[in-house]
């Protein structure tokens, strides 16, 4: 943990195309040992005690999420949002309230209108948020605020550092921070299950985790270097098989829509080549919703 926060501080001063060259090597070596548990982790595929299985029958969810970083995933929100609802999906955008830059309203307002959920994307993404348990109590009274403002139920932290205990005093219906498996993320534990939980609060309540089981973009694309969806297809095939929950983050910062490559960017038709491949072969089988949705559906039968 300390190591981590000093990299969080440091982190502005150390150009990126140096982060992304390092992240590179420590994932390629890592890469090589992780094949029993990444992508796909078969101990995380246990159903919960009880578990009904998804509305109408369906055989696993299918969720859409973004995290939107700073200016540029900002300014890409609404042609990637068209992007999905030309093919007919609909997904959550997750933005950072006291960050670089200013949300605005008409966004949000566009977003809702078409059908898309707001939520909320940390405080100032910059890798502080967990550094200490009264600095995190003076944030969440700040991330709540936001939370209300929005109208948002959701929120997930930047980097997807998580303490699962403290994000109760957050006013939400869910959190989205932790992963079923993923040894590239800089806390790396999985919390290993391709479904939802709940987390209890001491006063009777609680919210509903939902973890991502789908690679990251910037993981995929941009850490690995991959050139193709083969890690998503087979990955969302075997969640699919075992009817869990394919939970994506793609990044709107990341995502070029003119075909560009870059050790920042790659071209958006790779998430379009996924969405294309889902809405293909699984429009019968799959669930496709919000994560809100998701979250009220599994807290009521919590």
């Amino acid at each position: 943990m300390l190591l981590r926060d000093a990299y969080y501080l440091v982190k502005p001063a150390v150009p990126r195309r140096i982060r992304v060259a390092v992240r590179r090597s420590v994932a390629a070596r890592r890469r090589r040992h992780v094949g029993d548990c990444w992508p796909i982790d078969e101990r995380a595929a246990i159903r919960p005690e009880g578990w009904p299985g998804w509305p109408g029958g369906k055989k696993f969810a299918f969720v859409l999420t973004h995290d939107v970083e700073g200016q540029r995933g900002l300014d890409r929100c609404c042609r990637l949002a068209r992007m999905e609802m030309n093919l007919g999906f609909r997904s959550s955008f997750n933005f950072v309230p006291e960050g670089g830059y200013s949300t605005p309203a008409v966004l949000r307002a566009f977003l809702a209108e078409n059908g898309f959920e707001i939520g909320v994307h940390d405080l100032h993404h910059d890798g502080k948020l967990y550094r200490s348990r009264a600095e995190f109590e003076r944030n969440a009274e700040r991330i709540n605020e936001h939370l209300n403002s929005w109208g948002a139920v959701g929120f997930r932290s930047a980097f997807m550092l998580h303490n699962l205990e403290w994000l109760r005093q957050l006013n939400v219906l869910y959190d989205a921070s932790t992963f079923d498996t993923d040894p590239f993320e800089p806390q790396p534990d999985g919390v290993r299950t391709i479904f939802p939980f709940w987390v209890p609060r001491d006063d009777g309540g609680g919210y509903v985790e939902l973890p991502y089981t789908l690679a990251q973009d910037s993981t995929l694309f941009l850490v690995l270097e991959e050139t193709g969806i083969d890690v998503w297809t087979k990955k969302l095939d075997w969640l699919a098989e075992r009817g869990g929950m394919a939970l994506v983050n793609v990044h709107p910062d990341y995502t070029n829509f003119d075909g560009f490559t870059s050790a920042s960017e790659y071209p958006a038709e790779l998430y379009e080549q996924f969405l294309q491949y889902a809405r293909d072969r699984y429009s019968r089988d799959a669930w496709f919703a919000l994560p809100r949705d998701v979250a009220k559906f599994y807290s009521a039968r919590s």
